[in-house]
C-alpha cells in the first residue's frame, strides 16, 4: 500500500512512493527538509511555521541562531514531515522500530539530537551515517528514513 495524493506525506523528490507496507511493516522512503512543490530547501528558522521556530531552537541570538538555523530547522522541518507521513500510514512515531539518519556532516547531530528529543518520548533504535552529499542539492544537510511496525491496519 502507497500513499495517495491527498495525504499529509512528505513528498518525494522523484518518481518514488513516500511509503511501502510489506504486511505489518511499514518503509518510510528517505525524507529531506524540501518541498518539490515549492521548489525550495529549508535553510534556517524563517523557514518554519512561526509556532515551530522555538520549538526547533531559535534563540533571537544572530550568532546562535545563524550558526545552528541551518541543521535545526532541517531537523525539525524533516522530524514533523516524518511525524505526518507516519500518521497518514495509520501509525504515530511511537510505532517507529528504526530509524536512519543521514548527515553531510556529523558534526551537526548533537542539534538534531536536541531537536529530536522534542519529537520522540521514547527513541526508535537508530543509525547516524555522514554522507558526501544528498538531493535535491548542496544545501541539504539532513535525510531520515524509517521502518515502523503498525499492525492490522491495511
Amino acid at each position: 500500500m502507497t500513499a495517495d495524493a491527498t495525504s499529509d506525506v512528505a513528498m518525494p523528490l522523484a518518481n518514488y512512493a513516500p511509503f511501502r507496507r510489506a504486511g505489518d511493516l511499514v518503509y518510510f522512503a528517505g525524507i529531506t527538509a524540501a518541498d518539490p512543490a515549492a521548489g525550495r530547501v529549508v535553510t534556517g528558522y524563517g523557514d518554519l511555521p512561526e509556532h515551530a521556530r522555538a520549538e526547533a531552537g531559535q534563540t533571537g541570538e544572530m550568532s546562535t541562531d545563524e550558526q545552528e538555523g541551518p541543521i535545526a530547522a532541517q531537523s525539525w522541518y524533516v522530524l514533523d514531515a516524518l511525524r505526518r507521513t507516519v500518521e497518514s500510514a495509520g501509525g504515530t512515531l511511537e510505532d517507529l522500530v528504526n530509524v536512519t539518519q543521514y548527515f553531510t556532516d556529523l558534526r551537526d547531530y548533537p542539534i538534531y539530537s536536541r531537536v529530536r528529543a522534542k519529537f520522540f518520548r521514547v527513541p526508535p533504535a537508530s543509525t547516524c551515517v555522514g554522507v558526501t552529499g544528498l538531493l535535491p542539492n548542496r544545501l541539504s544537510r539532513l535525510e531520515v528514513q524509517a521502518v515502523a511496525y503498525i499492525p492490522g491496519r491495511e
